[in-house]
């Protein structure tokens, strides 16, 4: 399946409608430090309901520990740079979907990283900053299941 990497995530109910759409769809999910939350603030409890027991969560202290540690097949960053749209993209099972902080969005450095396959864009609006960030994981990640025929879904 997916791994749903959230890199630097900020807004405690963001990461918790994450974990609850992870668990729905088998997908894991990498936070990667500093978090801007505690992992058991309540409303990051609150977002993800009953969720978290199905969902697979790992932390990690930077960005080249969860490369190590996880090793996605293909690591595919999130960004308005993009210049592919996420419907152009063949994914693969395996392939890592990266999302930067709610607030910056995925640095220079990041998206420069030997690590990063492809910097993928959602369409939107000319002159929008950015989509609330679980709702943008949501699109990519739904796309990225369809493709794959919903394996292991009903």
């Amino acid at each position: 399946m997916f791994q749903v990497v959230l890199y630097r995530p900020e807004i405690p109910p963001n990461t918790g409608n994450i974990i609850r759409l992870c668990a729905n769809t088998g997908a894991d999910l990498h936070l990667i430090h500093p978090l801007g939350f505690s992992m058991d603030d309540t409303r990051l409890r609150r977002a993800g309901l009953d969720y978290h027991e199905y969902a697979s969560v790992s932390e990690h202290s930077d960005f080249e520990a969860y490369l190590e540690a996880a090793r996605p097949g293909r690591l595919l960053a999130m960004s308005g740079s993009g210049r592919k749209r996420h419907t152009e993209v063949a994914y693969r099972n395996g392939d890592g979907l990266l999302f930067g902080p709610e607030s910056v969005g995925l640095s220079e450095r990041i998206l420069g990283h030997e690590g990063v396959a492809e910097t993928v864009r959602i369409p939107m609006l000319p002159d929008r900053r950015s989509l609330n960030l679980s709702n943008a994981v949501a699109i990519v990640l739904f796309e990225a299941w369809r493709q794959l025929a919903f394996g292991g879904g009903v």
